[in-house]
This record gives C-alpha cells, structure tokens and sequence, in this order.
C-alpha cells in the first residue's frame, strides 16, 4: 500500500474559495486565485493527514465545519490584499513578482 501525504486545509481552502469569491468583487483569474489562496494558506494551520495513495478522506468535511469562520476570513483578507495590489495590471499583463 502507498501512502500519501496531504494538507487537506488546501483542499477546504480551494473549494470554499469556489463558493464565495464570485460575491467577492475581486479578479476570477487563475493567477489572481492562486495569489489568494496562497495567502489565505499561509495565515491559517496547515492539516496533514496521511492516507493511501488515492483514497478520499472523508474528514475533510469535519475540518471545514470545525475551520470554517477562520477559513472564510482568511480567504476574504487575501482577497482585499490581491484585489489592492494584483500581479498583473488591468490587461493581465504579469507585473513583479509579488510575494504573500
């Protein structure tokens, strides 16, 4: 059996992030996302959890309940900071590289 290890505060990040930025007036586009992501990641407590390779970890739903007011600040606090300051100008034209 091949294991794998798995944040799954990525996964509860990424698929809240589909259900709440289109009411967030912010940039939908996959670089504007990631930048979001990446941010609101690095503000909340990693979850690593170990299972074999493939398997879906039913807990997800437990953590995102039990994370969810943190979750959904965080992901709204990196919104407003890539809104203000986007790594691409208004043609999507990359800019430097913006660290979060």
């Amino acid at each position: 059996m091949q294991l794998k290890m798995k944040n799954y505060m990525e996964e509860i990040v990424l698929h809240t992030m589909e259900e709440i930025l289109p009411d967030i007036n912010v940039c939908q586009c996959e670089r504007c996302k990631f930048d979001i992501a990446a941010k609101a990641l690095n503000d909340l407590p990693p979850k690593y959890v170990v299972t074999p390779k493939g398997e879906v970890y039913s807990k997800i739903n437990n953590l995102r309940s039990q994370f969810e007011v943190d979750i959904i600040s965080a992901i709204t606090k990196a919104a407003i900071l890539v809104k203000r300051n986007p790594s691409h100008d208004e043609h999507g034209v990359e800019k430097e590289k913006t660290l979060y």
